[in-house]
């Protein structure tokens, strides 16, 4: 029945109007009323009256208990204002002096903080808004007082941060690699080219940004700041402390605030070394400094609450920008090829990073900087496209004029299969990169395959991979192909334009057979360029040695008609000739250069069998018609000298004879 009260009090209360409405519209009906009546009437007015008297003295009794209320207030308003003002002639810092007066102090603003609420309660005359305008001033002054000293705790609380411990120094502080630093096509490049070693998928790292013992003081002045209504003031308190706090931290991560022009204008070697020092920075910035940066927050304004990510995104939004600026101007810049794997060590770790960026910006306060972060890797990963279409057209415009000393292996060659040797590490980043640009569009119409067992479409090979990367790999073998094809007509001597060939092929061959280029171009682009290089070989041998081993051939030497002495003046002049060329070769070729030494011994070894033998036999066929004085050299002696060839180093055999 309880749960109808209500219901049967409002029935009853309209039951008495109606009767009331009812009374009235009989008077008003009736001039005339029985004295009866009249009585009935009298007695209803008389206790009308009486409930009346009763209403005026209950709210006479409420007056009076507020008054008393009132006074109650002015007194403690009184007591506090005599405690903060007490405190306000103190200069020093309460939470520095006492911590059993600070907590007292907190109480002193709580409670003026209730008296305020306590007053916008009441219904105040104008006199007692006075007391209401009092309490609030009261409160104000507390306020700007622990907002104060919780900048001042937040200052000189703070906790040094030591890079050192998160191994952000190396050794490129003590000395730049220079390889890194290397232009396009240095004659000094050589295997030593080599990434920089990013640790990949570190753990974050939380530290003690501030004093640990303040944190309970900070969470309470903040508390008591919000709950009076003061949380605007207190979180931009904090956002300006902590903001200079990141400001520091990427001084000592030597980041410095450049603009996008100064970027741009910069020279390569000072390029290259911000780069390097900005990609260990950001990874030590967001997963030490950020990571113990939102635990603060959190710490001091609750976790998971919206003014707590505020705060932490308020605070590292400059920092933050401030890297991803310098990402920005590298973007821009110009996409020289030697800055490649710098750029892809950028796109790298901001890709590594930003699972750990979602993390930390991950509502809707945080928005800003996560658009921020995607749009700058966007933005570098574009760059790397940039660069490398442009590495594949310097390598397909370096030009010579002069032909390469010695036929060895071109810098070209080197520089350019060491940096793709060296860009396999980046394979993911660069197949990101890569994925929606065409392959092909920069491929001479001389690198068209034909028919040949050594120019077959390198795109169908069984074991290689189809990726982005692998395809702009093995189009820039191609172009690099068809360069070093043009550089070998230099040669005025076609024999070293086919060793020049020779050598680069197979340094091509073995530098992708050794390395990790292995899986991305595959077996049979290997074994294509194992018989290229072995037909310029045999073009070289036919080039060198054809007419010189004609000399020593017999069918030329049986003519008939021919007498004893014709014969013998024949074999003596062949001989002679055979010397001479073989004196030449030797002085040319043996300042020819083979780098890699089991083909320059496997080249050594095919010539010296077919020379040797074929000298062997025409001296050994002919002894008894020529002259032991007319026998320049042994066969022994020949095949040593043959070693001698393709050092690079050129000999002369002129003060050599035997008689």
């Amino acid at each position: 029945m309880v749960g109808f009260n209500p219901t049967m009090e409002t029935l009853e209360e309209d039951n008495l109007i109606a009767a009331a409405n009812v009374i009235v519209m009989a008077l008003d009906s009736n001039k005339k009323i029985t004295s009866e009546t009249r009585k009935i009437l009298m007695d209803l007015g008389s206790r009308l009256t009486s409930m009346a008297k009763v209403s005026v003295h209950e709210d006479d009794e409420e007056i009076e208990d507020e008054d008393e209320e009132l006074g109650d207030i002015k007194e403690r308003v009184n007591s506090i204002q005599e405690k903060i003002m007490n405190w306000e002639r103190d200069e020093c810092m309460i939470w520095d002096s006492d911590p059993e007066e600070a907590k007292e102090y907190l109480k002193t603003v709580d409670e003026a903080r209730r008296l305020s609420e306590s007053l916008e309660n009441l219904k105040l005359g104008r006199d007692d808004n006075a007391l209401l305008r009092n309490v609030n001033a009261l409160l104000q002054t507390s306020m700007a007082r622990i907002e104060e000293e919780f900048r001042h705790m937040l200052v000189h609380n703070r906790q040094n941060f030591e890079p050192e411990h998160f191994s952000f120094r190396s050794s490129e502080d003590d000395g730049l690699d220079e390889n890194s630093v290397l232009s396009f096509g240095d004659d000094s490049i050589d295997d030593s080219v080599q990434r920089d070693s990013i640790s990949r998928g570190a753990e974050v790292f939380i530290m003690d940004l501030v004093n640990p013992v303040v944190i309970p003081d900070l969470k309470g002045i903040a508390n008591s700041m919000f709950d009076s209504n003061y949380g605007r003031e207190c979180s931009q308190a904090f956002i300006s402390v902590r903001k200079d706090a990141l400001d520091d931290c990427l001084f000592i991560l030597e980041i410095e605030k450049l603009s996008i022009e100064d970027v741009v204008k910069m020279e390569w070697v000072s390029l290259n070394s911000k780069i390097r020092r900005w990609t260990k920075a950001i990874k030590i910035f967001v997963r030490v400094y950020l990571a113990s940066e939102k635990f603060l927050c959190e710490q001091i304004f609750g976790q998971g609450e919206s003014v707590s990510s505020l705060c932490f995104t308020e605070s590292s939004k400059a920092s933050m920008l401030q890297l991803l600026n310098f990402a920005e101007a590298i973007a821009i810049g110009p996409h020289q090829p030697e800055k490649l794997l710098r750029i892809l060590d950028m796109y790298e770790v901001l890709s590594d990073l930003m699972p750990d960026i979602e993390n930390l910006y991950s509502d809707e306060n945080g928005s800003y900087i996560r658009t921020e972060c995607h749009d700058a890797l966007m933005r570098v990963g574009d760059c790397v496209k940039a660069t490398f279409i442009e590495f594949e057209n310097k390598v397909g415009t370096n030009t010579s004029n002069t032909a390469f000393p010695g036929g060895g292996n071109h810098h070209l060659t080197r520089y350019v299969m060491n940096y793709i040797k060296t860009l396999t590490d980046f394979s993911d980043e660069l197949n990101a990169c890569l994925s929606d640009h065409r392959v092909g569009d920069n491929l001479d119409s001389s690198s068209s395959p034909d028919t040949s067992p050594g120019h077959e479409d390198d795109s169908n090979n069984g074991n290689s991979s189809s990726s982005p990367m692998a395809l702009h790999f093995r189009s820039l073998m191609s172009i690099l192909e068809c360069n070093l094809e043009e550089k070998s007509k230099l040669y005025k001597d076609d024999a070293l334009g086919h060793l020049f060939m020779m050598n680069n092929i197979n340094y091509m061959a073995e530098k992708v057979k050794n390395s990790e280029l292995r899986n991305v171009l595959g077996d049979d682009w290997i074994r294509k360029r194992n018989w290229k290089f072995q037909q310029y070989a045999m073009s070289y041998e036919r080039a060198t040695w054809s007419s010189i081993l004609n000399l020593l051939r017999e069918d030329s030497l049986h003519n008939s008609g021919s007498s004893n002495s014709t014969t013998k003046t024949v074999l003596k002049e062949r001989l002679q000739a055979f010397y001479t060329a073989f004196e030449d070769i030797y002085k040319n070729q043996t300042g020819w250069s083979i780098p890699n030494t089991q083909l320059r011994d496997d080249l050594r070894i095919s010539m010296s069998l077919k020379v040797i033998q074929a000298y062997r036999t025409f001296v050994g066929r002919h002894a008894n018609t020529i002259s032991e004085k007319y026998i320049k050299y042994t066969a022994d002696d020949l095949e040593n000298y043959i070693m001698d060839l393709f050092e690079g180093a050129p000999k002369s055999l002129q003060s050599f004879h035997r008689r």
